[in-house]
């Protein structure tokens, strides 16, 4: 998920439930009448200006040098380390557990995949399982593959992802150094992880133009794990194999899978 504004931040204040009390939709269904979106004309000139930036970017790569087009993958696999193994399968999921340098290298990941922190990622997402495919899920795949892909990041959210939002229980977040750490210092971290690093070890490291390597370590890479983690919240919810439930949206899906360093298979998740 890429950076809201602070007012969308602020709507999710006062969460008391936990996922594992997650009552039936039909218990709680979802308001019959949709609100007119509103565009959030700020996100849609930075994601339209972030896309065109990396299509130039793509004339760069014939003059990058083989160190930078290495380094530029590395760093796309570290940041989809992030999102994966970090932000969804550790602090949204609860998957495993992690000691304190695994979490903290996680967490330096994460700033590098500049998808908002991973306090504010894990809580949407567990709104999104909570209420899958409804108003109150915050990139609800009913409402077509543009919205669920990015078009959620450009209006503000429903009303009823805002009020239901507030039931998620987040006090493990909230009770986690590492989660507090990285939420308060997010954006000078992001500034130094996400784009400072990434140009500056090129240039210094073996010689590489400053402007190739922002042009193709950061705003190209940026881009692409962006919209790796997009395709897991619409391809992956519209089209694949349902092997386990198939009478649900989400899917097994390969080539979301290899793109989102393993993030495709979603018919039993």
């Amino acid at each position: 998920m890429a950076p809201r504004n602070a007012q969308e931040i602020n709507d999710y204040e006062g969460d008391h439930l936990g996922l594992d009390q997650v009552e039936t939709l039909l218990a709680d269904p979802p308001s019959t009448k949709r609100p007119p979106m509103k565009i959030v004309w700020r996100n849609v000139v930075l994601f339209i200006v972030l896309h065109l930036t990396a299509l130039y970017s793509l004339l760069l790569l014939p003059k990058a040098m083989y160190q930078t087009l290495l380094w530029s993958v590395f760093m796309y696999w570290l940041a989809g380390t992030g999102i994966t193994a970090g932000a969804h399968r550790l602090w949204s999921h609860r998957s495993y557990k992690g000691r304190l340098p695994l979490r903290i290298f996680l967490a330096f990941c994460n700033c590098l995949s500049f998808q908002n922190s991973i306090f504010e990622w894990s809580r949407d997402h567990r709104a999104h399982h909570k209420y899958s495919e409804t108003d109150a899920d915050p990139h609800n795949a009913k409402r077509g593959f543009f919205f669920a892909h990015v078009g959620w990041l450009l209006v503000r959210k429903h009303p009823d992802v805002k009020e239901k939002g507030k039931r998620i229980d987040l006090s493990d977040l909230e009770n986690d150094p590492v989660v507090a750490f990285q939420d308060r210092h997010y954006k000078k971290l992001v500034l130094l992880f996400c784009f400072i690093m990434p140009t500056a070890i090129p240039v210094y490291a073996w010689g590489e133009s400053a402007y190739i390597a922002f042009y193709v370590s950061v705003i190209l890479r940026y881009t692409l794990v962006l919209n790796a983690t997009w395709l897991v919240n619409s391809a992956a919810h519209m089209w694949g194999q349902r092997p386990y439930d198939e009478n649900i949206n989400p899917s097994e899906n390969y080539c979301v899978a290899l793109c989102a360093t393993g993030e495709g298979f979603h018919n039993y998740h």
